[in-house]
């Protein structure tokens, strides 16, 4: 099989290493910022060169592409799927990864499926990182299945083919993300509030008392650390949640805030050095985001 990735951040760059590593194929790929020669998009390619092709347009990575994962930011995946139109005249799966609303995803198969493509929505249930190719993905749309037999060969892959109807696997994830994001952005806050007056110890063990878990501090730094790496990705996903929820007549009180939360602490982490972002103990890393972070809270 050809595979093209349109879009090669982090979840790009796993899913060409993970390909490479069963199967052996050439994947073609397009990232805006390969117009930047020293972006890391760009580094990235080059580093793996031997079995990725950066190319010059989307429409040139889809048009020998057998199957085409768009991996772009919520923000960009609407236009993502439109600029590959004229690379879909011989009917590739175009397997839609990015964390967006159902709306937006009908919009996206509405455009593959004019220019000749045969779209897939694809809702990733985990964090990419642990799992590469390998997360679990509810698909959505009538090519569902048979794009699951047509990665049968591709071993230990999770598909799911959800429904017929597209957006209803988005909507799973969606709905998750106003749990999963909200943690993020509320754990971020109680613990730089608890560091503040000196009581997050305090704070942890009362926490896991009413909401069992074997190490809250290792899960606050963890989900804080996700926030400050990749928080813009993260609110751009919560912009598109708020749509989610806005559109299921429930107006989005608490989602639409989270983006901006997110959005501060991504800002905050580019002010971090490398030492203090991976901390292995929560209250350097608390310590080490206060330091930034109190002079910015009126513009956050």
């Amino acid at each position: 099989m050809r595979f093209a990735i349109i879009g090669f951040g982090e979840v790009g760059q796993i899913f060409a290493r993970d390909l490479d590593a069963v199967s052996a194929p050439r994947i073609a790929a397009f990232d805006i910022a390969f117009a930047q020669p020293d972006s890391a998009q760009s580094r990235a390619a080059a580093e793996r060169a031997s079995y990725v092709k950066a190319t010059a347009t989307p429409e040139d990575a889809a048009r020998e592409a057998d199957v085409i994962f768009v991996s772009v930011t919520a923000g960009s995946a609407l236009q993502a799927a439109r600029s590959i139109a004229g690379g879909l005249a011989h009917g590739p799966f175009v397997v839609d990864v990015n964390s967006v609303s159902p709306s937006t995803k009908q919009e996206a198969a509405a455009a593959v499926a004019e220019a000749g493509g045969r779209y897939v929505e694809a809702a990733v249930m985990t964090s990419v990182p642990p799992h590469g190719i390998r997360s679990p993905m509810l698909l959505g749309g009538e090519h569902a299945n048979e794009f699951i037999a047509l990665m049968e060969p591709i071993g230990g892959m999770r598909l799911t083919a959800f429904s017929d109807r597209i957006g209803a696997a988005s909507s799973v994830k969606m709905c998750r993300s106003v749990m999963i994001k909200g943690l993020e952005a509320l754990t971020m806050e109680c613990m730089l509030a608890a560091r503040h007056y000196g009581v997050e110890q305090y704070v942890l063990r009362s926490l896991s008392d009413t909401l069992p878990h074997e190490d809250w501090a290792g899960l606050a730094r963890y989900v804080i650390s996700r926030a400050l790496l990749h928080g813009r990705r993260r609110a751009e996903e919560m912009r598109e949640v708020a749509r989610t929820v806005e559109e299921a007549g429930v107006e989005p009180i608490l989602s639409a805030p989270i983006a901006r939360r997110q959005d501060w602490a991504y800002d905050r982490g580019r002010e971090l050095s490398q030492e203090q972002l991976s901390a292995k103990n929560l209250t350097v890393l608390l310590d080490a985001l206060a330091s930034v972070g109190k002079k910015k809270f009126a513009t956050a």
